[in-house]
């Protein structure tokens, strides 16, 4: 379908330069909301009509019989009808419809996906500080962020992702403290222990862990760093790295259980280290944009959209938050990425404006170029969970809130997954534990992933000997590929009936919904069409046998069902979900 439309696109095109010049741009097709209108609507006859001067129908009319001359609208298109005030609806050949099948028996994992652009974005995010377990408002934004890289790899684009953790600052230093005084035999509860809302320490289990393996002078080793620890209660900066050491390794230990990998971890120290964050501050000072008053520095990001002006550095010398932010920016910029997107809470709304405000500032003093909305923004709600009918808050493993690991023991990698991205990031979200284990179709996991088990069943069972069936889920794979690729030939004719038609548009629709949700930041769109694609196959087998006696019935819908089978694997691998085989 993807080769039809791009012909019958271009066709359109030339057809559109030709009654307007110049207006080949606003050549596009819709898909209709209702079936039943057709395959594919032009609208462009309305939007032209008033530059024209023209009646719209006259001239959807008009557009019609320049279309019905094109040899691609000739050997695609059935029918064209004029609705309403100047919609052209196209009803598509079957052998137009058809062509979808091919194109994914013949693409397979690539099917939807474009090829190497030649641009490369930075993705940040989890970005948790290394001074607690992740929790599950961490698990929404890595499953968040990582199937937003894996839809810009599937538009061609070279993604780089990226984890930020701030390893410098007051909360390293409070876990630092905790940590010495639970070495030390303390615990919360206790007389010496610091208690309220406020108090400058970590009450979870955990730093007692930390605790217990700093005095046995462990070595912890993750993904970044390695580090052994000196065992000496007084040795408060032993104690620091090895705490950071210590829960960074357990972060990632998280992260692998959920399927997640990062390219570079970017140490927030190094801001310091390096010089970034003198040189960001000397950068925004010789711009004209700051100013001094009260004892501090300012910035002045009213210039730039900001609805006040910014503290930069405070009267005790010491910088705000945002500073290094954008000292971490500039190095994004300097690194190449001109194209990046930040995941992050929703309670980092406010920083977004005095950031972009900092970039441009020090981009008028340095001549770099940065557009005024870079970076790109996704913000999440955090999640609350439901056990039992009832919320969960309290972790023992964090002492307050429930972590991704509890949530992963709890269902599963896949369940935990396709739940935080069933929503927009923006809204809040209800994790139902019972509903993520349930086995029936109000679990939306388990209603796609069984669609693909379904089909798979179906497919080993009328291609392999009955002693073949009994094959691991690895091997059952394999051989559901190899089954998929022997389809590709088949004749489709016999996929006649509307449920075989529905099933074919579902199919057609992948590499536009690809496409949007990328542009969009939007994965949650992806489960949403799986949801979709699952409904209609399961409608579709529900209405027609699949394994019937007439070879050339039976192949052309084992053809049809195998390439819903390779799209559903297809999406659910954008989402970081598995497609079992047998459930």
């Amino acid at each position: 379908m993807q080769i039809v439309k791009q012909e019958l696109k271009e066709a359109l095109i030339s057809v559109v330069e030709s009654l307007a010049p110049g207006a080949g741009a606003r050549a596009e097709f819709e898909t209709p909301k209702v079936p039943e209108h057709g395959d594919l609507a032009v609208t462009v006859a309305m939007s032209l009509a008033k530059q024209l001067k023209k009646n719209p129908r006259e001239l959807a009319e008009t557009l019609k019989q320049g279309l019905e001359a094109q040899p691609a609208f000739k050997l695609w298109v059935d029918a064209m009808e004029i609705a309403g005030p100047g919609f052209l609806n196209l009803r598509l050949k079957q052998i137009a419809r058809h062509q979808v099948i091919k194109e994914v028996l013949e693409q397979t994992s690539s099917y939807g996906s474009k090829a190497k652009n030649g641009q490369k974005v930075l993705v940040e995010f989890v970005s948790a500080n290394p001074t607690g377990p992740l929790h599950v408002g961490h698990g929404r934004q890595a499953a968040l962020g990582d199937a937003i890289c894996n839809l810009f790899e599937t538009q061609g684009w070279q993604v780089h992702r990226e984890f930020y953790y701030n390893d410098a600052g007051v909360q390293i230093n409070t876990l630092a403290l905790s940590t010495q005084m639970r070495a030390r035999g303390l615990k919360p509860g206790d007389a010496q222990w610091p208690s309220g809302e406020n108090a400058a320490v970590y009450n979870g289990e955990y730093i007692a862990d930390i605790a217990k393996d700093f005095l046995a002078k462990k070595t912890v080793i993750s993904d970044d760093r390695t580090f052994t620890a000196s065992g000496d209660l007084e040795d408060l900066e032993s104690i620091r790295e090895f705490a950071v050491a210590y829960l960074r390794r357990e972060q990632d230990l998280d992260l692998k259980a959920f399927a997640v990998h990062f390219d570079e971890y970017y140490l927030e120290s190094s801001l310091y280290t390096t010089g970034r964050v003198k040189d960001a501050v000397q950068s925004m000072i010789a711009s004209g944009h700051t100013y001094e008053a009260d004892g501090a520095l300012w910035l002045r990001s009213t210039s730039f959209k900001d609805d006040k002006d910014r503290v930069m550095r405070k009267s005790d010398a010491t910088f705000t938050y945002f500073v290094p932010d954008v000292a971490y920016h500039l190095s994004k910029w300097e690194r190449g990425y001109q194209k990046v997107i930040n995941i992050q809470g929703t309670d980092h709304h406010g920083t977004i404006a005095r950031v972009r405000a900092g970039l441009q500032a020090a981009s008028e003093d340095q001549k770099l170029g940065i557009p005024a909305g870079y970076p790109d923004y996704v913000l999440h709600t955090m999640v609350r969970v439901m056990r039992g009918g009832v919320e969960v808050k309290i972790s023992k493993r964090a002492g307050s809130y429930v972590t991704l690991r509890d949530l992963v023991e709890w269902t599963s990698k896949d369940a935990v997954r396709f739940f935080l991205l069933s929503r927009k990031p923006d809204t809040e979200y209800v994790f139902d534990v019972d509903l993520a284990l349930a086995q029936n179709n109000d679990n939306p996991v388990f209603y796609v992933q069984y669609a693909h088990a379904r089909i798979c069943s179906v497919l080993l069972k009328e291609l392999l000997s009955s002693t073949e069936l009994d094959l691991d889920e690895k091997d059952r794979m394999e051989k559901v590929q190899e089954i998929t690729r022997s389809l590709l030939h088949v004749n489709l004719e016999p996929l006649d009936s509307v449920a075989a038609k529905t099933l074919t548009s579902q199919l057609a629709r992948y590499p536009d919904v690809l496409s949007a949700s990328s542009e969009n930041f939007a994965p949650h769109d992806i489960s949403f069409y799986l949801r979709d694609l699952a409904g209609a196959y399961h409608s579709y087998y529900d209405a027609e046998r699949i394994l019937v006696e007439d070879v050339n019935v039976k192949n052309a819908r084992l053809a049809l069902v195998a390439a819903t089978a390779q799209v559903i694997r297809n999406g659910l691998s954008v989402l970081g979900v598995g497609a079992p085989t047998q459930m």
